[in-house]
């Protein structure tokens, strides 16, 4: 489910999509629904599974433990280097491509 999450933008939005469809996974893996009204703590304790933000976070502290140990001449090591500073955007709405 959260292959890939290493690139997503760490948006709230997204972990709450995310929150939403695993605990309506382990509720169904229980055999509850809502209106049983089990708190989402107990049906992940009965499961035992660690929160979906947790691996989240795990995976994108992994890689970019990844990137860090790439040489310096790596591309994608090059762009911690730029300096950007002095790069101005221009004003009001961007044009059409």
């Amino acid at each position: 489910m959260i292959y890939g999450a290493e690139y997503w933008p760490a948006k709230r939005k997204y972990t709450n999509k995310i929150n939403i469809a695993e605990m309506r996974m382990l509720r169904w893996m229980c055999g509850y629904t809502r209106k049983n009204k089990m708190r989402n703590e107990y049906v992940r304790k009965k499961v035992g599974v660690a929160p979906i933000e947790d691996k989240l976070r795990e995976s994108r502290l992994k890689w970019f433990g990844h990137l860090n140990r790439k040489p310096i001449e790596a591309p994608v090591r090059k762009i911690e280097l730029l300096n950007l500073a002095h790069v101005q955007r221009g004003r009001g709405r961007p044009k059409k491509t």
